[in-house]
C-alpha cells in the first residue's frame, strides 16, 4: 500500500526537530554538529504508526537559512506539511522562503503546529494565530487546522495525532504502477554491507534483487536488500521512505541528487521546458540568462534561464522558459523544481517541468516566439495525442521508440499502447522498426520523401546523362 510522507517547514529554532521527537519518540538529530549547535542541519528521518493503520514516513527538514538547499531535498517528495511556527516569534523570515517552497513544489495538504504554547499567555497565542491565519489566507493552509502544542509537557501532541489520522484515513489511496524512482538524498557505505542508498520513493516499486538504474551516470546496480523503517522488507513502493543496500557498486559512483530508477526509465537532458512562476516577494525584474541554482528531486544543478517570449519579468509573473544546465537532469514531464539565485542565495520561483529533453528553442525573430508559444499551448492545453505528435515532429526522421515515448510522456505500459493505438491505425504515426517499435510521424515521412524527389529532380536535371544517383 502507497505510504504517505509528512513533512516539516519552518523557522531555525521554532521546535521542528523537538515536536517529532513528542510525537514519534525519535530523535531525528543524529550529526554530533546538530546536537552541539542545537539546529538542524541535515535531513532526519521518523516514522509514526497511526489508529486508521497507516504509517506515515516523516521527514525534519533544517529551518536556517543557510540550509535551505537541504529543505529543499527534503520537501521533494512530501505529501502533507506540517508547517512549524513558535508561539513566541510567529511569522519570520525562514517561515516565509519555506512556505513559497512548499507551494512551489505543489504540496496541497498539512496543518499548522504552533510550538511552545508553554512560554505564552492565552491572549498572545490568540493574537499570533490571528496573524497565522491572516498571512495563509488564500493559500493551501488557509482552512488548516491550528493546534497550539508543547513539545516540553506533551500538550497538544496527541490533537496533532488525531488530526493527522483524520486527513490521512480520508485519503483514496491509488496503487502506484510504472517505472520505480527514488530520489537519492544519502549514500553511505556500511562494512560487511556495502553501499547503501536512502531517499523518498517516488513512484513505481522494486524488490530485492532486482536491478536499478542511477541516473544521470547511467550505471546499475543489483539490489541485495531494502529496509523501510529500520525493517527488513523484499519491496519498496511509492511513498516510502526506504535504504537500499546495492551489490555490485562503490559508493563514490552515486551522489546525493541522483534519481535511482527503473532501468531505462528515464531520459537525461541539459535543456527543459518549463512553466514558471517568479515570486512576488522579489525585489526586481528578472532578465533572460540570468544564472541560478535549479532544485530538483534532491538535486541542485547550476543553468540560466531562457525566456520564451520576452526579455524579462517582473515579480509576480508567469512566463514559458527553457532550463539551460550545466549538468544533465533526469526527470518526468509534471515534476516540481525550485529557483534559487545564484547569489546571494534566496528562492525566487519555480514551476512545473512540461518536457524532459526538448530541442534548443530558438528566440530571436518574432516568427521563433509565436512557434515558443504554440509549443508551449500544447504543453500546457493540449491532450497526450497533441504531445505525442509533437514530440514525434520534433524528434525528425530519426523518430522516437516507445520506450523514449514513454519516458517522454511520463505514460508507461497499456497507458501508452491504448494511447497509440488510434494513430498508428489511422496512419497519423507509423511504425518504422516493428522489432524496436521506433515511430515515426506520418507527415515528417511526407517531408522526408519530397526532400528525396527535390533532390532528385535536381541531380538528373543536372545531369541526364546518368541512369542514377550515387549513395
Amino acid at each position: 500500500m502507497r505510504e504517505i510522507i509528512l513533512g516539516t517547514a519552518g523557522h531555525v529554532d521554532h521546535g521542528k526537530t523537538s515536536f517529532i521527537k513528542a510525537l514519534t519518540g525519535i530523535d531525528t538529530d543524529r550529526l554530533k554538529e546538530e546536537k552541539e549547535r542545537g539546529i538542524t542541519i541535515e535531513l532526519g528521518f521518523a516514522y509514526l504508526d497511526l489508529p486508521c493503520g497507516h504509517r506515515i514516513g516523516i521527514v525534519d527538514v533544517p529551518g536556517h537559512e543557510k540550509f535551505v538547499r537541504n529543505m529543499v531535498a527534503g520537501a521533494a517528495g512530501m505529501d502533507l506539511v506540517a508547517f512549524i511556527i513558535a508561539a513566541d516569534e510567529g511569522i519570520m523570515p525562514q517561515t516565509r522562503e519555506h512556505f513559497e517552497i512548499c507551494q512551489l513544489l505543489g504540496i496541497k495538504d498539512g496543518l499548522i503546529v504552533l510550538t511552545k504554547k508553554d512560554l505564552v499567555e492565552d491572549e498572545w497565542l490568540e493574537m499570533v494565530e490571528e496573524d497565522i491565519r491572516e498571512y495563509f489566507s488564500g493559500t493551501f493552509l488557509e482552512n488548516a487546522p491550528i493546534i497550539p502544542v508543547s513539545s516540553v509537557t506533551g500538550e497538544g501532541i496527541e490533537t496533532v495525532r488525531k488530526t493527522i489520522d483524520d486527513r490521512i484515513s480520508g485519503i483514496a489511496f491509488q496503487e502506484e504502477f510504472g517505472p520505480f524512482r527514488l530520489a537519492v538524498d544519502r549514500v553511505f557505505s556500511m562494512k560487511g554491507f556495502g553501499t547503501v542508498i536512502t531517499g523518498s520513493s517516488l513512484s513505481g516499486r522494486i524488490g530485492v534483487g532486482e536491478e536499478v538504474e542511477f541516473y544521470p551516470a547511467e550505471v546499475k546496480a543489483k539490489i541485495r536488500g531494502i529496509q523501510v523503517h529500520g525493517k527488513d522488507v523484499n519491496l519498496v513502493e511509492a511513498g516510502h521512505r526506504t535504504a537500499i543496500n546495492l551489490q555490485g557498486i562503490e559508493k563514490e559512483r552515486i551522489n546525493r541528487g541522483d534519481i535511482a530508477a527503473t532501468p531505462g526509465s528515464l531520459v537525461n537532458s541539459t535543456l527543459l521546458d518549463v512553466d514558471f512562476l517568479y515570486l512576488a516577494s522579489n525585489a526586481r525584474k528578472l532578465k533572460n540568462r540570468t544564472q541560478v541554482r535549479v532544485h530538483v528531486g534532491t538535486g541542485e544543478i547550476t543553468g540560466r534561464v531562457v525566456f520564451m517570449e520576452s526579455d524579462e519579468i517582473n515579480p509576480g509573473e508567469a512566463a514559458n522558459l527553457q532550463l539551460i544546465l550545466q549538468e544533465p537532469a533526469a526527470v518526468w514531464p509534471g515534476d516540481r523544481y525550485v529557483i534559487r539565485s545564484y547569489s546571494p542565495v534566496r528562492t525566487i520561483g519555480g514551476g512545473t517541468i512540461l518536457n524532459n529533453a526538448p530541442l534548443k528553442r530558438k528566440r530571436a525573430t518574432e516568427k521563433d516566439r509565436e512557434a515558443n508559444h504554440r509549443i508551449f499551448a500544447t504543453y500546457l492545453e493540449g491532450s497526450d495525442i497533441d504531445r505525442l505528435l509533437l514530440f514525434l515532429e520534433e524528434s525528425g526522421a530519426a523518430g522516437l521508440t516507445q520506450n523514449q515515448l514513454a519516458t517522454r510522456l511520463g505514460l508507461f505500459g497499456n497507458k501508452l499502447k491504448k494511447l497509440l493505438q488510434n494513430p498508428v491505425s489511422s496512419g497519423d504515426i507509423l511504425v518504422i522498426d516493428s522489432e524496436r517499435q521506433r515511430l515515426l510521424a506520418a507527415p515528417v515521412l511526407k517531408r522526408v520523401a519530397a526532400q528525396i524527389t527535390d533532390i532528385l529532380e535536381h541531380h538528373h536535371k543536372s545531369n541526364p546523362l546518368k541512369s542514377g544517383m550515387a549513395k
